[in-house]
């Protein structure tokens, strides 16, 4: 789990690249902006100290402090304050100017929106005033050849720079949303599929069988006596046994079909393009696997499995009804002595069943 403090360093990590890139040719824009001032050398070390001095001071100061991202959310405002102070240097000179604060204003929106970019504004707006009070340079000066061309890196390559940035967070925008979507439709102990997922899931195959004409089947597993197995063994154990079904449902499965928790200790499977004669063979097989299985710690614990099967018919209204001919099914397994496979009876016979025990 990443923590506050991990989070802020990715976020500094991630600032570090654009600041390295745009404080470092944006020097050579202030720099031709200046040059015909003559400017005295304290100047100029300042300048070579901001360029590329700052970016790696400000990622020092951001993994170490407590809190790196309000440190990194800091450094931005001293970006902007530094981009300002160098804009009041040159008298605001129109090109130079535009291209160094424009570039920091994109800046400050893609990493905080309108509330950095209205802190980064006033920021660059104390720094330039501070700087024409030391400076007094001549406002609004002739844009030379010399400045249009220092400033065409700034312009081509730090919007690449932001680019390259935006694209990478949207990168990990989209592998998080990926994450929590399977999060959300996952069974946190079985790790199958959970019962909303499932049933979900279980629409849209019905849909296919309707408009495609395909042969899918549905089953409903059931362990037996698991309440026993809980008050016998555990809650522990219990877990236990639901984990190995899951795992021997992954292993017993082909990859197309979908296995998920349907609640408690029942399971659900969807056999895409299978008949009812096929499904019922791949259960069968898992149920003796289930059966057969020693284990090591509790010799005396025997597990058995009750599963009903239903093929989709073109009798069945809607993706319920598919389900129900399941259930009925795995009732009539558990009313015949439990511990096997039974298919789903014709719809005829299931009506005909469902209207006695009604009445």
């Amino acid at each position: 789990m990443n923590t506050p403090v991990q989070k802020g360093l990715s976020y500094a990590r991630r600032m570090y690249l654009p600041r390295s890139i745009g404080l470092g040719i944006g020097f050579f824009a202030v720099a031709a902006a200046l040059y015909p001032s003559h400017p005295p050398t304290w100047v100029w070390i300042a300048m070579i100290a901001h360029g590329y001095g700052w970016p790696h001071m400000a990622f020092l100061l951001a993994k170490r402090s407590p809190q790196p991202y309000v440190a990194e959310r800091r450094n931005l405002i001293y970006d902007s304050l530094g981009g300002g102070f160098w804009a009041g240097a040159m008298g605001i000179s129109p090109l130079p100017t535009v291209t160094v604060l424009s570039m920091m204003a994109m800046n400050n929106i893609a990493a905080g929106g309108l509330r950095l970019f209205t802190l980064g504004s006033l920021a660059q707006i104390a720094g330039a005033l501070v700087s024409y009070k030391i400076f007094l340079p001549a406002l609004f000066p002739h844009v030379s050849q010399l400045q249009l061309f220092a400033c065409l890196p700034m312009l081509v390559i730090y919007p690449m720079a932001i680019g390259l940035v935006c694209y990478q967070v949207a990168v990990q925008l989209s592998k998080s949303k990926k994450a929590l979507e399977k999060l959300s439709a996952t069974d946190s102990l079985t790790g199958l599929m959970n019962h909303g997922a499932w049933k979900d899931r279980l629409t849209l195959e019905f849909e296919k069988c309707q408009k495609l004409n395909r042969q899918h089947s549905v089953a409903l597993i059931d362990i037996d006596h698991f309440k026993t197995i809980n008050d016998t063994y555990g809650h522990i154990t219990g877990d236990n046994v639901l984990k190995q079904l899951s795992n021997a449902l992954s292993a017993s499965l082909r990859q197309t079909d979908m296995a998920g928790r349907y609640g408690g200790d029942e399971f659900c499977v969807i056999f895409p393009d299978t008949t009812l004669a096929q499904a019922t063979e791949i259960l069968e097989r898992l149920r003796r696997t289930v059966h057969d299985h020693a284990h090591s710690a509790l010799p005396d614990l025997k597990l058995s499995l009750s599963i009903g099967v239903a093929a989709y018919g073109a009798h069945q209204t809607d993706a319920a009804m598919w389900l129900h001919e399941a259930d009925m099914a795995l009732y009539d397994a558990k009313s015949a002595g439990r511990n096997r496979v039974t298919p789903a009876q014709p719809s005829s016979d299931v009506r005909a069943r469902e209207g006695a025990a009604l009445g």
